[in-house]
């Protein structure tokens, strides 16, 4: 499994399990919205989180985390307030989150963070 896809595919099926290991319950995978895409909408308790999934092999592209830009926060941030809106979902509390993963050569998870609250100053 060397494709980019196929890893995406993979580290989001591995947060949704770990997601959900901790609690949250999953709305929706791969939300498309004007802007682009939010991997994971799901709820932690009354707070609506929308996932960010960062997955990599080994540190050659940098780590997980560093793929998540202040573009790329901005951009999630408008696909949140989007999503809440067309769905009418009112005056809520929500965030956004990141989950990276750093796979060994067998797809095995070396390493999981999840990182809540990104973006948020």
């Amino acid at each position: 499994m060397d494709n980019t896809k196929a890893i995406g595919n993979l580290g989001e099926t591995l947060a949704v399990q770990a997601l959900v290991k901790r609690g949250y319950e999953i709305v929706e995978r791969n939300w498309h919205g004007s802007r682009g895409e939010v991997d994971i909408i799901c709820r932690d308790g009354p707070c609506w989180v929308f996932v960010e999934v960062k997955t990599r092999h080994g540190h050659a592209s940098g780590l997980p985390e560093d793929g998540l830009t202040q573009d790329k926060i901005e951009r999630l941030t408008a696909l949140a307030q989007t999503y809440l809106a067309q769905h009418e979902i009112g005056d809520v509390s929500w965030r956004l989150d990141l989950v990276a993963i750093e796979l060994d050569r067998q797809n095995r998870v070396g390493r999981f963070n999840l990182i809540p609250g990104v973006g948020v100053e």
